[in-house]
């Protein structure tokens, strides 16, 4: 028996008109707000005191701005019995949620710029939800279970099907098809008190997008919906403050709507309010079934609470011939954005139009070619190992040397766009000169719970990419251990898809950053932590990398002015 306590508290940010994270739509404003977006967090506790908390937020991603700071107030509030490592930060990935709180810069560009106020009321409601649930904590009982819908329940769909069929370990599917091409088990841990069912953490992979971009307001989307009403149905059973957790697994390729035959006619058939109900169908669907299989208790957790976390350099990892297909020089790179990446998805969210995608692709193979051209050009050999990491990404973005087709971010007219317009500013004022664009340093955390050890990635991972992963973990550990995958855990890191998926080159190759290794090298460290997990904690490998400090002044430069207040970046 575990000592477990629970508690959500709301994140509150005042819709503004500012940009919400996710579609990286400069028009995707928020000027109101349809459901309140919480931070919900459950501490368990061994006898002897050891310590873990999971807290998950109805937001796009979770940052390292967020967890950074969230770890430092913990710190100061519960001393020597909060360790780091034991703390897992997970998002629902909803799109219709703030932006504007990591320090990198990229993704904050629609906002636009940095956030303060709501990097800080994320941060709050984070360290209130979880000192709140510790102090609630009491004998609680934890189960493991598994539910699985049924296929003609109309939850998940795989939207990148050319993609995944490439994959040689699959059975290949036709468009019909695509609701059996993603994983259709939902995990699944029940805590129970006096023989009922109190709290609920739910790992089910399936994009938080039934909400378009067309809409203007925060709303927790399909996995706050599940949230809300599984915890609407345990108030009616009479339990006092429950709280559900609907998170993300391999959700990569995984589209709440049909990607079928006439995909785009029924998308836009489902706009303005049918979409919050279509949203509302698809939480339910997701409460139905984890209340359902939660009915009967399934495998008791016992046993001790153990972790693992360290940062990792993804940007240069040299691949192990296991894992690289028996190429012996593979490793990944710098952070790239493909041509695909901002040619975006169909149904969920398109991009650029079809004659600029193009447009896109022919400069990118160009600026290639003249890389490669010269031997004698003191970038040569740099370049010659960027594309031999990316493959056939058609690069639009190089993160690393901050350049978009080799031109400087500041090169485009601002006329072209707003987007461009708002990159070009910040590059203008030197707000990016020593900026991350991305993270290149990410944690992989591993969390063990009795005989359940869960994968926690940073990433948006795809679900034939998980599948290799969770087997690549399950290897190196005991025959008991069952292994679960959660996603955008701790940092974000853009997608992860197999190799093969790769080279399709649909969207979600075009946002594997690190190039088609991106999986392997997750495989190559998951394996060697999975490695570290089955030593006795004194002889475990405690190095760990740490991201670069942010350049404050740099901060300030692209922070968005009308909400900066007194002493916002004191605590940075």
């Amino acid at each position: 028996m575990y000592l477990v306590g629970w508690d959500k508290q709301e994140i509150h940010i005042q819709p503004k008109g500012l940009a919400m994270f996710g579609y990286g739509n400069w028009k995707h404003r928020a000027y109101e707000q349809r459901t309140a977006l919480f931070a919900r967090s459950i501490c368990i506790r061994t006898l002897d005191n050891d310590l873990l908390i999971f807290c998950c937020l109805d937001m796009g991603c979770v940052t390292y701005a967020m967890r950074h700071l969230a770890i430092q107030r913990l710190q100061r509030k519960l001393g020597e019995r909060f360790q780091p490592q034991r703390l897992v930060l997970m998002a629902t990935h909803t799109h219709s949620a703030p932006g504007g709180c990591g320090y990198e810069a990229l993704y904050n560009m629609p906002t636009p710029g940095f956030v303060p106020e709501h990097l800080n009321a994320v941060v709050d409601a984070i360290v209130s939800s979880v000192i709140k649930a510790l102090a609630t904590q009491k004998k609680t009982d934890i189960y493991m279970s598994k539910g699985c819908f049924d296929e003609d329940t109309p939850v998940a769909w795989n939207r990148a099907l050319d993609s995944y069929n490439r994959n040689p370990d699959i059975s290949r599917k036709n468009p019909e098809q695509c609701h059996l091409a993603v994983d259709r088990d939902m995990q699944l841990l029940g805590f129970y008190r006096e023989g009922a069912l109190q709290a609920v953490l739910s790992l089910f992979g399936v994009h938080a997008t039934c909400l378009s971009s067309r809409l203007s307001a925060h709303d927790g989307d399909n996995k706050g919906y599940a949230a809300t009403c599984t915890e609407r149905v345990l108030q009616q059973r009479g339990v006092k403050n429950p709280v559900a957790i609907f998170a993300q697994a391999a959700a990569g390729d995984v589209s709440p709507h049909y990607h079928g035959p006439e995909q785009s006619q029924i998308r836009a058939a489902i706009c303005g309010e049918k979409e919050y109900e279509y949203a509302q169908q698809n939480g339910r669907y997701q409460s139905e079934l984890a209340l359902k299989a939660l009915a009967h208790r399934g495998t008791p957790l016992m046993g001790a609470l153990d972790a693992v976390c360290h940062y990792v350099d993804l940007s240069n990892i040299e691949i192990p011939v296991e894992f690289a297909m028996g190429q012996t020089d593979a490793k990944t790179s710098a952070a790239c954005h493909g041509a695909a990446f901002f040619a975006g998805t169909p149904v969920d969210g398109a991009g650029v139009a079809q004659p600029i995608f193009k447009g896109m692709q022919w400069l990118a193979q160009r600026v290639k070619k003249k890389k490669l051209s010269n031997p004698q050009a003191a970038d040569y050999t740099y370049y010659q190992q960027l594309y031999a990491s990316q493959g056939p990404k058609d690069i639009v973005l190089e993160c690393g040397s901050k350049t978009i087709f080799g031109k400087p971010l500041n090169h485009y007219p601002k006329f072209l766009d707003k987007l461009i317009a708002e990159m070009n500013k910040q590059a203008s004022v030197g707000a990016i000169d020593h900026s991350l664009l991305v993270p290149n340093v990410v944690p992989l955390q591993l969390i063990k719970i009795g005989d359940l050890t869960l994968l926690c990635c940073p990433g948006e991972i795809t679900t034939v990419a998980a599948k290799r992963l969770k087997v690549t973990v399950q290897q190196e550990l005991e025959s008991t251990q069952k292994v679960w995958l959660a996603s955008y855990c701790n940092d974000y890191m853009g997608y992860v898809t197999t190799f093969e998926e790769y080279q399709q080159q649909a969207y979600e190759g075009g946002h594997t950053l690190y190039g088609q290794w991106t999986l392997a090298a997750l495989q190559t460290k998951f394996q060697y932590f999975a490695e570290q997990l089955n030593l006795p904690i004194p002889q475990r490998d405690t190095a760990s990398l740490l991201p670069p400090a942010v350049p404050l002044d740099e901060l300030e430069r692209r922070t968005y002015r009308d909400s900066l207040k007194a002493n916002a970046l004191n605590e940075l």
